[in-house]
């Protein structure tokens, strides 16, 4: 009997595997501030956020939580919490300020010393080369549409990792391509803000190929023992009924969401009814012989964020269709209405529900046997606030975080062969377009004096790292 099957008695501690990975996670763009020290260029986010109109409030990540000044006090906040990983990402325009050329030896200076002070505390460093910060000279050249974007991601990924390779044993390519892709260049909602579905495609294509020429690219620098991974925000999709009109929305919305990513990384094809259902805005001949085989690199295992569930129908006749305008979803606009799903919501108005993530886990153990899965990023923004005494009490997201890792833990009672978990996130931080209106982490940051003050999840989570599980 496994420590996961014993624990599944009623009123038992819910005990995880042996060795399993405890981490938090962050981004680079939302915590490191400094945003033109030692070098660093423009990111696309950079330009972004200083547009008016774009971001809440009119916030930048010029400072964001200091971290790049910081960076001592944040690992000691790890250490004290006893977690086993950490995933951060490197700024591209820190480490290759235009997208191409020789690393800045400043830029990879910081991520060396991160990396020492992790190693020093005992913390395992897992390195994210993209988390959404493309060089704004990249975007300037036609950033992810253009293939030559995925070239020039291989070789930043190739320099990062003959810098930190001897340091750093396990490696992701990309962070959420989806929202790369499709809030960027469909939307407009993340940077570069663009509003153009066809070239959302491609960028889509170009970051599939991105991975798995970045994959290359890490092997060629790294040692045999490293672990090289992708991170995707897979999309729970769940028809409203079972009539087969909602049942085709929720399969348009599956192609769009997850199997454009799942099937040329793992199957080394593009799904046949994605290309049939966007045949309106391409016709895909922008892949090349071989893409598809170079994305398909192996994996060392499957990154998975996960936060809500995703409730679709299909849009009838002068219906509302869209989720927002313009859309995300290319070859859905004006078929596919989002419905909200039941429940608590968190102050980004996301819905609580912990099975979606489980049914996520549930499926990728039967899609795809043998690839172990890490829950990368899992998390919700609350109204925090620091009270008179000094505490920040957020029992929300303590139950919302419980719920999540009880649903982990069934699956992987269940077969699912899952590996670690990531509390998104370490520290409150630049939120994308909300800007710093939304607290996603589980230590309080005072924007204005940069205090961290933990919260009451960050003394949660402790314990549960140091039982190995939840208490009963």
């Amino acid at each position: 009997m496994t420590t996961v099957d014993a624990s599944r008695s009623a009123g038992a501690a819910l005990l995880f595997p042996p060795g399993f990975r405890w981490g938090t996670a962050t981004a680079a763009y939302q915590i490191e501030g400094a945003a033109a020290l030692d070098g660093r260029a423009p990111s696309i986010w950079d330009t972004f956020s200083h547009t008016p109109g774009k971001v809440l409030g009119g916030d930048t990540g010029d400072t964001a939580a200091d971290h790049y000044h910081r960076m001592a006090e944040d690992v000691g906040l790890m250490s004290r919490l006893g977690v086993s990983d950490y995933r951060f990402s490197v700024a591209w325009p820190r480490v290759q300020p235009t997208g191409r050329g020789p690393a800045a030896q400043r830029g990879l200076d910081f991520y060396r010393r991160l990396v020492d002070a992790l190693l020093e505390a005992g913390i395992r460093p897992v390195a994210t080369l993209y988390h959404w910060d493309l060089p704004q000279e990249l975007e300037d050249r036609g950033g992810w549409p253009e293939r030559g974007t995925a070239e020039r991601f291989a070789e930043y990924a190739g320099l990062v990792a003959q810098a930190l390779g001897d340091r750093v044993a396990s490696w992701t390519t990309l962070n959420e391509p989806w929202c790369a892709a499709f809030l960027g260049y469909a939307a407009g909602v993340h940077a570069p803000g663009r509003i153009e579905p066809a070239a959302a495609l491609r960028a889509a294509h170009h970051l599939n190929l991105a991975h798995g020429l970045g994959v290359r690219a890490l092997r060629a620098q790294l040692p045999r023992s490293a672990e090289v991974s992708l991170t995707l925000n897979l999309h729970a999709v769940r028809p409203l009924t079972d009539a087969a009109p909602d049942r085709d929305a929720a399969r348009r919305i599956d192609a769009v969401g997850n199997r454009i990513f799942l099937d040329p990384v793992f199957h080394g094809r593009l799904p046949p009814d994605l290309v049939g259902d966007t045949a309106a805005l391409t016709d895909w001949s922008f892949v090349r012989d071989g893409d598809l085989a170079a994305a398909r690199e192996p994996l060392d295992w499957l990154g998975v964020n996960y936060y809500s569930p995703t409730v679709v129908a299909a849009a009838g006749p002068g219906e509302p269709a869209a989720e927002r305008a313009p859309s995300p979803w290319p070859g859905a606009e004006g078929r596919v209405r989002f419905l909200p799903a039941p429940g608590p919501r968190t102050e980004m108005d996301w819905p609580v529900d912990p099975d979606g993530l489980y049914e996520l886990l549930a499926r990728l153990r039967e899609e795809l046997p043998g690839v172990p899965l890490v829950i990368t990023e899992n998390g919700a923004a609350y109204a925090d606030r620091v009270g008179p005494d000094g505490e920040v009490a957020d029992p929300q997201r303590i139950a919302y975080l419980r719920g999540h890792l009880e649903s982990v833990h069934r699956a992987i009672a269940d077969g699912a062969d899952v590996r670690g978990y990531f509390v998104w996130s370490l520290l409150d931080n630049f939120e994308w377009a909300y800007g710093y209106g939304k607290r996603f982490g589980i230590v309080h940051v005072d924007f204005a004096t940069q205090r961290r003050t933990p919260k009451d999840s960050a003394r949660w989570y402790a314990d549960v790292i140091a039982r190995g599980g939840l208490a009963p």
